[in-house]
């Protein structure tokens, strides 16, 4: 810890001093023209110097030769709940992004590869399962990379999720919300930025409350013991040292309290018994769940033609707490465990691009992170027989745990001219991981994209991935203690998972034959080497990961856009298919007869779904007399996750679609802005999961229809 603190100390300080030493040269206009401009003198100045410095950090780290989709806030404000939504329901609004149970979302099938950016800088993992950490209200602009990536980007490859947040620099006041409806819902929210001489800032803070805080077990529109308590905070704060150089920091906090929906109308099948108990209703069930999570980010933003750096210190706590319902989970289960996880990371990342000539642009940079993760368990089980029997009445086994993890990366890629309408990026990264295994990869990348005109742009690409498991989450209980005990599994063996090592091949190309209108198609396939898969095998809503031998994923995106005076308009389709074979690690996660019939053949994984689609239409006429009112609306389709069959995960769920609706007026004389929306506006009751496939462990719908209004005003 001592090293890696030192090595990002030295990283900041490296460039304060270059900062320091910058304040007397003279500076450039812009990243591509060397022309000197006087330091800065006035709030206009200000203005474009932020501006300049916010393109020079998204010039550290380009999307060139990967596949990106972005979303504005003014896009998001035009969804249906605008702001006001879950981070994830917005994000599955983009091409090849697939909806799951517990707020959850696949990108390209993959399960759980994705890794989020603040301005440039990693926002470490962490144990948030039903909670979004981050609120939409901070976002200026997500940006969703996927496909073959450039080398700056690594340890999570499936999708990485960049968002540039607000920073107060092109804003001066602030808004209060007040929205709710259906569900119970209620959620005042505030939203404050600003400047003053070389300093601008933002906050943000919302509450939620709702009656459908996880999705429903049975498909009712308010579900029983369902309600949420929802709390976030952010705040961004940046100094403008001079023409050259800016500081940043950012953070955030959650905290957001769970109550674990009940199925109605069951009851135990009566082979436990507690004091003579056998008869729990499943209404009766009282489990809950608690999330916490805190980040901050310091950075340091250098730009001198022709280099430009980036280096930030940055940490990250989340802590998650499972209380059960103990009688009642023994009774049905045989078991109940109480689990506290917290987990603490703390790193420093610098990324540096040079411009070296006309035809040659090099970056590189370095991550390193540790990260420290506890666990606190206690199981309630009861004492079996050789046989398997109740033999007594419960007690309770103590199992504690805490790993610490080390993880190194450096890169270092060029961006080659070879024509002026011919770019190659090629360039490698290396990885070392030191958790619960030690593994390292050095990862070659490249890129080819070819733009003959404005109106066409192609890219092919290869990139080898080496993806660790999410360290936070391995299981570490001891399966040992569990001997002669009802919580004792069929399969003993417990191989700690693998990292995934992948071959990735990606194509496509984006046409835009007009003004108008701009459509593109994408396809990618993906060999993996101990493909990383995520279940939960417990009560406790706590994913583990565990690995296949060898998987195989591949599929096809189409998107298009169209917009034309007030008319604004999408559509995204992707079909996939991700199949695995062999699992090798968490085994005793797993039934005999499951692991016997995956070790020889490959089965579809459990988050597979065919076909995916979203769309949406808006109307915002800016005169006439619905100048200021916005109407539009969204469709979210599936075909189905899959569910088992005659083999694991060898059916699937039924095809769903939803339509949300929403209309929106703004009064500019007073500042008031006025909403309304419908959720699923046919209240089509649809599964998500339907409690079967491999690592799944709970039902789940997709929600009712609700209606929602809002209010919010602009002051300052």
């Amino acid at each position: 810890m001592r090293s890696l603190s030192f090595l990002s100390f030295s990283l900041l300080a490296f460039a304060v001093a270059t900062a320091a030493r910058a304040q007397e040269a003279p500076v450039a206009a812009d990243a591509a023209t060397p022309t000197p401009t006087p330091p800065a003198t006035n709030g206009n100045d200000i203005v474009v110097t932020g501006k300049r410095l916010d393109d020079a950090r998204a010039h550290i780290q380009p999307s060139l030769g990967a596949t990106s989709y972005d979303m504005t806030s003014a896009t998001i404000q035009a969804l249906p709940g605008g702001e006001n939504q879950q981070l994830n329901q917005i994000l599955l609004q983009l091409p090849g992004v697939v909806q799951d149970g517990f707020g959850q979302f696949h990108v390209r099938d993959d399960h759980n590869g994705l890794q989020y950016r603040i301005n440039g800088t990693v926002l470490p993992e962490g144990l948030a399962v039903f909670g979004q950490t981050l609120s939409p209200r901070l976002v200026s602009r997500i940006d969703l990379l996927t496909g073959a990536l450039p080398a700056q980007y690594g340890l999570r490859s499936a999708g990485i999720i960049d968002i540039t947040t607000k920073s107060g620099l092109f804003q001066d006041g602030g808004t209060v919300s007040l929205y709710g409806g259906s569900h119970d819902t209620i959620e005042p929210s505030f939203t404050y930025g600003g400047s003053s001489g070389r300093s601008n800032y933002f906050v943000s803070g919302d509450y939620r409350h709702d009656s459908l805080g996880i999705e429903s077990v049975d498909g009712r529109s308010d579900p029983v013991h369902d309600d949420t308590d929802q709390y976030q905070g952010f705040a961004y704060v940046d100094h403008i040292l001079n023409d050259s150089n800016r500081i940043s920091f950012v953070g955030g906090y959650s905290n957001q309290w769970f109550q674990i929906p009940n199925p109605v109308g069951l009851q135990p099948d009566g082979s436990w018994s507690v004091g003579g108990q056998t008869a729990f209703p499943s209404e009766a069930l009282d489990q809950r769940q608690l999330e916490r999570t805190g980040f901050g980010q310091l950075s340091i933003l250098h730009d001198d033609e022709p280099l430009t750096i980036q280096a930030s210190l940055f940490a990250r706590y989340s802590s998650l707490r499972y209380r059960p319902d103990v009688l009642g989970e023994l009774l049905f289960n045989g078991q109940a465990q109480a689990a506290f996880k917290q987990d603490f990371t703390i790193g420093g990342q610098a990324d540096g691009v040079y411009h070296l000539g006309d035809a040659h642009t090099l970056r590189g940079g370095m991550l390193l992170t540790r990260d420290r993760s506890d666990s606190d368990t206690s199981t309630s089980v009861f004492p079996v027989d050789a046989s398997g029997a109740q033999a007594g009445e419960p007690l309770s086994i103590a199992d504690r745990d805490a790993k610490t993890a080390f993880t190194a990366s450096v890169y270092l890629q060029d961006e080659w001219t070879l024509a002026p309408t011919l770019t190659l990026n090629y360039g490698a990264r290396f990885d070392r991981y030191a958790g619960y295994r030690t593994e390292n990869q050095l990862s070659p990348r490249a890129n080819l994209v070819w733009q003959p005109d404005a109106r066409f742009t192609g890219h092919i690409g290869y990139a080898r991935y080496f993806v660790p498991p999410p360290f936070e989450n391995v299981a570490v209980t001891s399966v040992a203690s569990l001997v002669g005990t009802s919580a004792y599994p069929a399969v003993t063996t417990d191989t700690t998972p693998f990292a995934e090592r992948q071959h990735y091949f990606d194509a496509g190309f984006q046409m835009k034959p007009g003004a108008h209108l701009t459509w593109g198609i994408d396809a990618y396939y993906r060999i993996s080497k101990n493909l990383i898969d995520e279940g939960q095998f417990g009560a406790p809503i706590i994913l583990t990961p565990f690995n296949y031998a060898q998987g195989r994923i591949g599929g096809i995106e189409a998107n298009a856009s169209y917009t034309r005076g007030p008319w604004t308009a999408y559509a995204n389709f992707a079909a996939a298919k991700a199949k695995g074979r062999d699992i090798v690690s968490s085994q005793f996660s797993f039934a005999a007869d499951d692991l016997a019939t995956i070790a020889t053949r490959y089965i579809y994984l459990d988050h597979d779904q065919s076909f995916t689609g979203s769309g949406g239409l808006s109307y915002a006429p800016r005169s006439g007399v619905l100048a200021g009112t916005s109407l539009g609306g969204t469709m979210l389709y599936g075909s189905g996750l899959r569910t088992d069959g005659a083999i694991p995960n060898g059916a699937k769920l039924s095809p769903y679609a939803e339509v949300n609706l929403t209309a929106s007026h703004h009064f500019a004389a007073s500042g008031v802005d006025l909403r309304l929306d419908v959720i699923n506006l046919a209240d089509h009751r649809y599964e998500i999961r339907d409690g079967n496939g491999v690592g799944v462990g709970a039902p789940q719908y997709g929600p009712r229809r609700g209606v929602f209004v809002g209010i919010a005003k602009a002051f300052g």
